[in-house]
């Protein structure tokens, strides 16, 4: 709301500074507001040789105004759009059946989903900045690493078979697959139960 009144205020003294133009006489910008533009515009309609351009300006004003209150009608509609698709991105990447990461080159957690704090055995408070490698057996580990590896190399969405440490240290065969994550230098991994 504060961008929109500077925004108007920015408009309205560019608008101003054009009208003083017109007239042939100064404003003081610092201090211009939206009724001293009204005052200058007509003064200048009063004014019989300069009325037509008032008029022309008062119309290009209305004009403009109209737009920017379109404008902020459609940035509010597409903001409320966002807000929701973001709303339902968030709730779908919560419930889904598998366990969503986001890891850094050393596999330290940063970002998870519910489905995966479960498959960890833990809360994700508990597990964020932990090593993923850490719920893997050691072969496991080394194929994360190079999965990774080969991500980072350009290789996209490549996926391998792991081996996750269960609660009772039973392994659990997991496929995982992983891609760049498109914000940044980290990595998005996903774990789907198999077997």
């Amino acid at each position: 709301m504060d961008r929109e009144i500077a925004s108007s205020r920015n408009w309205i003294d560019l608008r101003s500074r054009a009208a003083a133009r017109l007239a042939g006489q100064e404003m003081d910008l610092k201090r211009a507001s939206p009724s001293e533009a009204m005052r200058v515009l007509f003064e200048l309609a009063s004014s019989p040789e300069n009325a037509a351009d008032a008029l022309a300006l008062l119309h290009e004003l209305q004009v403009h105004q109209v737009e920017l209150e379109l404008q902020g009608e459609e940035l509010r509609d597409s903001r409320a759009e966002l807000e929701a698709a973001l709303a339902r991105q968030i709730e779908l990447y919560e419930v889904a059946p598998v366990a969503c990461f986001t890891v850094d080159a050393e596999t330290r957690l940063h970002e998870m989903n519910l489905g995966a704090a479960r498959l960890l055995g833990s809360d994700r408070d508990t597990l964020l900045g932990m090593s993923l490698t850490r719920f893997l057996t050691e072969g496991s580990a080394d194929a994360l690493l190079t999965l990774l590896k080969n991500v980072a190399q350009g290789k996209s969405r490549m996926t391998c078979k792991l081996d996750l440490l269960g609660v009772e240290q039973r392994p659990l065969a997991v496929q995982a697959g992983a891609t760049r994550d498109p914000a940044g230098d980290r990595f998005l991994i996903a774990f789907v139960e198999v077997g």
